[in-house]
């Protein structure tokens, strides 16, 4: 068994470290960590949320004042070598999160995939990649890099006035390589995929779950393992085989039960139709987050693929009337749900890129440089469920007046609504403003600012890229 080391650095002796407002923002999560490694967390959480540029445990330790720390392994340790359960954080994100945007209802769960480019020998489960972010249709970019999956609750945030998705569960999907030079059988995407939706429905058990993906989960097996506990809505290809149901078995009828009834038209065929019956719509937040009207058809039909079960689901087809999309097709196995719901849920889903580029812009995400399996297997992790805490963090100071959070605007920029930006800035200036730098009378020109935090201010600004 593996014993913590009875040294605990400077962060044990100097608590003063830590903002007092972060211990009290970050208790929740006090039973997943022992007494030894609690105190390194609040140090490592508080120096990733005030650092700029690179999110690495040495950045972390300079913004907090421990260049000159001996003891600068034991926050190494946190991430390499501590024993804590990342499934206990997430279970306790996702329920804060829930807590504080959405208490009660249906919980809307995105679920995506992004590359974390990285390279070198030492980062194992890496693996060569289409570059989503880079490629487009005419042109394929490859990336090396880790593969993460990452499930995110979309909630609305009451002072941004629009819906963000919050991560709370991320996992790592190895590449194929790496499942074959450890002799284990290689998980696809929609295999871990099915296990992380199965593991957030049994954290929710009583709230009804719509979770919501792009084309690569659209996977008959997974849409067996999946209906009987979520809604599932994803996109469906054009080509895909559609079917009538089977019908009903007459008494005495011999042979298996039927699986499927007649062939549908496909909806290529739909498209060229002239007799097709189009619905006008008009989607609040489409391409572009912009209103457009849409023609759309709708029907229930079960999708089947020789060797597998059949999948009954309601699909839905949109066209564009001025030409500028091409038709898509969209899939539901709530098969109750209308057409408006169905493309509602699913345009939800493209808040979770506007997540993976804040968190990359402002959370330092791909500037980690651990090389130990179980720091890579925890680090990113951390730093996208730091996005979902600094929106908890910032509705708590949204609620005093004096706090609210508000858009950094400028003559010549025109800023509405707060975005992310905003947000980890309100938190930052309370993590700085502790009561350190409440030394002075309220209402004076100056403030007296104690020497080392003056310090740290100074060192922070200057090595800012």
């Amino acid at each position: 068994m593996q014993t913590h080391r009875t040294h605990l650095g400077v962060s044990a002796r100097h608590p003063s470290l830590t903002p007092p407002v972060l211990a009290g923002w970050l208790a929740t999560f006090r039973g997943c960590f022992t007494a030894p490694v609690w105190k390194h967390v609040l140090v490592l959480v508080a120096g990733a949320v005030l650092s700029p540029g690179k999110r690495t445990v040495s950045q972390a330790l300079r913004v907090m004042g421990l260049a000159a720390s001996p003891g600068f392994a034991r926050y190494h340790d946190v991430l390499s070598r501590a024993r804590w359960n990342g499934r206990a954080v997430a279970r306790t994100l996702l329920v804060q999160v829930l807590g504080a945007f959405l208490p009660a209802g249906e919980v809307v769960i995105g679920l995506d995939d992004t590359i974390e480019r990285r390279w070198g020998p030492r980062i194992k489960a890496r693996g060569i990649y289409r570059d989503p972010v880079r490629s487009s249709r005419g042109h394929f970019v490859k990336a090396s890099g880790l593969r993460w999956l990452s499930l995110m609750a979309i909630v609305p945030i009451p002072w941004a006035k629009r819906r963000w998705a919050l991560p709370f569960l991320t996992v790592l999907a190895p590449s194929e390589r790496w499942s074959g030079e450890h002799r284990r059988r290689h998980k696809t995407v929609v295999d871990w995929g099915r296990q992380a939706i199965l593991q957030t429905k049994r954290w929710l058990p009583g709230r009804r779950l719509i979770v919501v993906a792009d084309a690569s989960f659209a996977a008959i097996d997974l849409i067996a393992a999946l209906r009987r506990h979520v809604c599932l809505v994803t996109r469906l290809r054009i080509d895909a085989s559609l079917f009538a149901p089977a019908l009903p078995r007459q008494p005495g009828q011999m042979g298996r039960p039927r699986l499927k009834g007649q062939r549908l038209p496909t909806f290529k065929a739909v498209l060229a139709d002239p007799d097709t019956v189009w619905s006008p719509i008009t989607v609040a937040e489409w391409y572009g987050n912009r209103p457009r009207k849409l023609e759309i058809i709708s029907d229930t039909a079960v999708w089947y693929h020789s060797g597998l079960p059949p999948a009954p689901i309601r699909w839905v087809l949109v066209r564009d009337p001025a030409g500028e999309r091409e038709p898509q097709a969209f899939l539901s196995t709530d098969l109750a749900a209308t057409p408006e719901q169905v493309l509602q849920w699913f345009v939800m889903r493209w808040r979770m890129e506007t997540t993976f580029q804040e968190a990359r812009a402002h959370l330092g995400v791909e500037t980690q440089r651990q090389w130990s399996d179980l720091a890579i297997l925890r680090t990113t992790p951390a730093l996208l469920g730091l996005f979902s805490l600094v929106a908890v963090w910032a509705d708590h100071l949204a609620r005093i007046p004096i706090n609210a959070v508000r858009p950094q605007t400028a003559a010549w920029y025109a800023k509405r609504e707060p975005t992310f930006s905003d947000a980890i800035a309100t938190v930052r200036r309370t993590l700085w403003c502790s009561p350190s730098l409440s030394m002075s009378r309220q209402g004076t020109e100056m403030i007296k600012v104690p020497g080392a935090l003056l310090q740290r201010l100074t060192d922070t600004l200057c090595h800012v890229a």
